[in-house]
């Protein structure tokens, strides 16, 4: 038996371990935002159990690139876009940030998009004024960042996720999934031709750019650059906060696609945020419906504020210079607002923002991938092989996929 002298040492050490996690469930909040609502709703309520391997694969992918993402923050004391800017030219860094911002501004699209949905499912505002006070609230908590310092977001965005968790999956217990077709969904397979554009939405809504770029920073600002010594046990650290991060991600992604197979398969328009929302209320109860609800606004609130602050660290990159945060959020939020504005259809939106984020995903992960795998980079704490191996397999199906998506849905196919 452990004597208490013997034990508190042990807890110590473990509270401090614990203290250290938080940057990865900042980074986590892309991986259960509005676009991963409607491509894993849409992809239960269509195909049932048959695409539950990609959102297992999309999340294990998902560990691979922000672990490498918090590491080379870690290891070299920059992020990635501080990391491509110094190996530019002047007119290829402000290229490289002139794509970054479009894709900045997609993202934004599809998060303010889900935080007027909700505000709209929840009071009947109209969408145009909910994306307004999503875009004001989303301020509100970055002042809080730029105000009370990483920690203090950590802890605002960390309850924001937990929000989420209950929203999106505390139907499950309503209308429980079935065990055997789950574990017959991890068999990798398609059904038609609109499973693979589902699957590569899927992928799409769930590695985004702005997590890759963003990670890298969030690491560094909370930790700082170690030292060779530090390094071992900082990278132990930074894999249990990846892990469980993602874990709970996972999950929120896998429960999400589960209840729409469990509770909406064969109903007709649960193709769109608001047709599931519907459905669930007519077939849980207003009770489910209404967590749902809570869940999609805490999602668009917390995914609006990491978004731009991933902006912000893209920005000051590659830019070299500080934007104020008012002046930030609006390069963003405009073009979202006029999206709103011109009363463009919602889901058609979130399919646009899925495909800029698309033609976006190269420009993070290869260079990602690249600096982390070189020994001048990252010094002793370069890649292993077979990380490295890994990391390109992964790069290449993502984005592999993501081309599929962008052909099929410019060609119509989608």
């Amino acid at each position: 038996m452990v004597s208490l002298t013997a034990l508190l040492p042990r807890l110590s050490k473990a509270r401090g371990a614990a203290a250290l996690l938080g940057p990865a469930f900042v980074a986590a909040i892309a991986y259960v935002d509005p676009g991963n609502v409607a491509t894993n709703t849409q992809a239960g309520a269509e195909y049932g159990y048959l695409l539950v391997w990609v959102v297992v694969a999309a999340n294990l992918m998902a560990c691979v690139v922000q672990y490498l993402s918090a590491k080379l923050g870690l290891v070299t004391g920059q992020s990635l876009p501080e990391a491509v800017g110094e190996r530019l030219g002047k007119g290829s860094r402000i290229a490289f940030w002139l794509q970054a911002e479009v894709v900045a501004m997609a993202t934004d699209l599809a998060e303010v998009l889900g935080g007027a949905i909700a505000l709209n499912l929840l009071f009947g505002l109209p969408v145009l004024l909910g994306g307004v006070i999503t875009g004001v609230i989303s301020t509100v908590l970055l002042a809080v960042q730029n105000r009370s310092g990483q920690r203090r977001f950590e802890y605002v965005i960390t309850a924001l996720l937990l929000v989420i968790v209950v929203g999106f999956l505390a139907g499950l217990f309503v209308a429980p999934p079935s065990g055997a077709e789950t574990l017959n969904g991890l068999v990798p397979r398609f059904g038609d031709l609109n499973s693979v554009v589902l699957a590569a939405g899927i992928l799409g809504a769930t590695v985004m750019p702005h997590a890759v770029y963003l990670h890298s920073a969030l690491a560094r600002d909370r930790h700082g650059k170690q030292s060779p010594e530090q390094l071992p046990d900082m990278l132990r650290t930074t894999r249990t906060d990846v892990g469980a991060a993602m874990i709970l991600a996972g999950a929120v992604n896998l429960g999400m696609l589960l209840l729409a197979a469990a509770a909406l398969g064969g109903r007709d328009g649960v193709d769109s945020i608001e047709g599931v929302y519907g459905a669930l209320n007519g077939t849980l109860g207003g009770g489910i419906g209404l967590l749902f609800a809570l869940g999609l606004l805490a999602a668009g609130f917390a995914s609006t504020s990491v978004g731009c602050y991933a902006g912000s660290v893209v920005m000051q990159g590659l830019l070299r210079t500080r934007i104020r945060l008012i002046v930030r959020r609006t390069i963003t939020l405009i073009p979202a607002l006029v999206f709103l504005a011109a009363g463009a259809d919602p889901t058609k939106s979130l399919v646009i923002s899925q495909v800029v984020l698309s033609f976006g995903l190269p420009f993070a992960l290869i260079p990602l991938v690249w600096f982390t795998s070189r020994r001048s980079v990252m010094g002793d704490s370069v890649n292993r092989r077979p990380t490295t191996v890994i990391a390109w397999l992964v790069t290449a199906v993502i984005v592999a996929l993501n081309i599929a998506l962008i052909v099929l849905t410019l060609t119509g196919a989608a």
